[in-house]
């Protein structure tokens, strides 16, 4: 009979940590029955005897008051639990405890995991966990998740805790909530509850009459944001170092299998299409995938850095009363700067946001900040079209950023996060901790292969039938189903003031930004095809050719700034899909998402062309 342990603790105090130390690569990621919540179970073997683990949504309490909350209460009542693994911050113990004196009137059996023992005895704190286990009738397990040397002993504890089950001894604290009339009072006695928990039990604790330094700036009006935004380019910076040798060694994928595969190919005799999909498709599919991979490595690296060490929840502290005027926390300011250098990065360092709603939104909300790419193609066609003045439309289109973050805000906002669900102002700004190296490299490479492998279906999926749409046999534009479709529709696409090869170029950008110049070097120029010069612009680079000439006498001014800024603003690339469905595990929201930008880039494009061509 398989039995099932359950992880419940609240946001950062290890439990994600704990989650891959028990079951290391052996994890299923989904969803909640019914819910737009992540679901993670996996599960570790002891002597060939299989224990399942389900790490609960992280919250502060079970007061059902969000989604999260909701789930992890039902799923404690439902019963699927054998046994719940209460995880406590050893180094912050009496709020770390609220949760514990949540969960005891639910009657479970239960273990009590204090993690971060190392850290408090730093703080030089003592916890005598024998007495507190007497206390609570429980198992008190002192621990360090980092340490995977630990893991093993952990396992054979909590297989012997299914010969002997206990729940928490909960006399004083019933005898204490049996008075409370409010929520307010209950919330009181339960902190008079960990108050005689933990009195005689903890000593050496030292309270801080002041703020460190770091924390004085922190939380200054004056320099806590410019100080915090000064972390966030570092870590930026730190990011890209890491994630563009990675990405860089995927280029060679392509690069390498693509004129094997051709000469294979070629030698078989096979038909062009399949030639093709075989030696130009399917090798630049598992490149972007591992640059997605790459990049995520970067990214996820330097997030759980910035999280271990304490630095994040300082930056959050700093932006949450500006982002709490968006309806997010402070947390989402990191995701959204880490947009301008790739969109992936955005979506993917929004994991560290607790509540779901406002993880969505946040990555929302960053696909609107123009990344790296844009930064790259925009330039080149502002100077195209508009020499000396193109830094103008480049400064149109940064400052149109924030309408595009306000508007989407203001239209999604009280949806996915409800003023009653919003996670606001951090209570407490958590110890400073050296980050343990091992374990933020596990983290990172374990997330990115698991990002890798689900990435590569979702991209495989969407190139294959923009492939299909955009495939020559003979090279030439002219003769693919998509160069059909564009002249086709071409009246439709003049309403949003382009024409069919700019309408073109603006889907092919929903693929890659860098597909752009190529595209449309293709259907200007004549030189390539577009599928060609949309699935190897990242690999072999887009040229702008003999564009500078062309471009202007083909395009007018008022049609070129409406490409621009639709493109800015159109769906950021495909790798970016694919990233925003991994980090909310919701198809329903990352094709809302998709079509909402879509849509919102064509009437971008209708007004600016209709303002446009009354001026120029």
């Amino acid at each position: 009979m398989t039995k099932t342990i359950a992880l419940l603790g609240q946001p950062n105090s290890g439990k994600s940590t704990l989650y891959n130390g028990l079951t290391g690569s052996h994890q299923h990621v989904g969803n909640w029955p019914g819910k737009t919540v992540e679901q993670k179970e996996g599960y570790f073997t002891i002597d060939g005897e299989r224990y399942i683990v389900a790490d609960l949504p992280g919250s502060y309490s079970l007061s059902a008051g969000s989604q999260e909350e909701e789930i992890t209460r039902d799923y404690i009542a439902s019963g699927k639990a054998d046994i719940v693994c209460i995880l406590a911050d050893a180094s912050q113990l009496r709020r770390n405890l609220y949760m514990l004196a949540d969960f005891a009137p639910m009657r479970v059996p239960a273990v009590l995991i204090l993690n971060m023992m190392d850290v408090a005895k730093l703080q030089g704190k003592s916890i005598d966990t024998e007495s507190l286990s007497k206390r609570l009738g429980i198992t008190v397990v002192p621990f360090v998740a980092a340490d995977r040397k630990k893991y093993p002993e952990l396992k054979g504890i909590l297989r012997n805790e299914f010969n002997n089950p206990k729940k928490i001894d909960t006399e004083k604290l019933d005898a204490l909530c049996s008075g409370a009339k409010s929520e307010m009072e209950l919330a009181n006695v339960r902190f008079q509850w960990i108050e005689a928990l933990l009195d005689g039990v903890v000593s050496g604790e030292k309270k801080r009459a002041t703020l460190s330094k770091a924390d004085r700036i922190f939380t200054s009006r004056r320099w806590g944001k410019p100080f915090a935004v000064a972390i966030m380019l570092l870590a930026f910076v730190a990011s890209m170092i890491i994630a563009m040798p990675l990405m860089g060694l995927g280029s060679f994928i392509p690069r390498l299998a693509s004129p094997l595969l051709h000469r294979l190919m070629q030698a078989g005799h096979a038909a062009p299409f399949l030639e093709s999909l075989a030696a130009d498709l399917i090798p630049n599919v598992v490149y972007f995938a591992a640059a997605m991979a790459g990049f995520v490595v970067g990214v996820t690296f330097t997030f759980t850095a910035l999280e271990e060490t304490g630095f994040l929840a300082r930056i959050s502290y700093a932006f949450d009363g500006t982002m709490t005027k968006l309806g997010l926390q402070g947390k989402s300011i990191c995701p959204m700067l880490m947009g301008l250098g790739c969109t992936i990065g955005g979506a993917a360092g929004a994991r560290v946001i607790d509540n779901w709603g406002q993880r969505i939104l946040t990555i929302m909300l960053t696909w609107a900040v123009p990344c790296a790419a844009i930064a790259t193609v925009m330039p080149t066609l502002a100077t195209i079209f508009f020499g000396a003045y193109g830094i103008l439309v480049m400064l149109g289109i940064y400052t149109y950023m924030f309408f595009m973050i306000f508007i989407t805000a203001k239209i999604f906002g009280n949806k996915l996060s409800p003023a009653a669900e919003r996670t606001g102002m951090l209570m407490e700004l958590p110890p400073y901790h050296r980050p343990r190296w091992a374990n933020v490299l596990y983290t990172s490479f374990a997330k990115s292969w698991d990002i890798f492998k689900r990435a590569l279906r979702v991209i495989f999926l969407i190139s294959v039938i923009f492939w299909a749409l955009s495939f020559s046999s003979t090279g030439r534009a002219e003769n693919s189903i998509i160069y059909r479709f564009g002249t086709y529709i071409e009246p439709v696409t003049r309403f949003f003031g382009l024409g069919w090869q700019t309408f073109i170029a603006f889907l092919a950008s929903a693929v890659s930004k860098e597909a752009v110049l190529g595209v449309l070097n293709s259907l200007y120029v004549g030189t390539g095809d577009v599928m060609t010069a949309t699935f190897l612009s990242k690999t072999a680079g887009a040229s702008s050719g003999n564009l500078a000439s062309v471009l202007p006498e083909a395009i007018s001014k008022a049609e070129a700034l409406a490409f621009m800024f639709a493109v800015s603003f159109n769906v950021p690339c495909l790798m970016a899909v694919t990233a925003t469905y991994r980090e909310t595990h919701s198809l329903k929201w990352t094709v809302s998402i998709a079509f909402y930008y879509i849509a919102s880039a064509l009437v971008l494009s209708f007004i600016v062309y209709h303002i446009a061509a009354l001026v120029m």
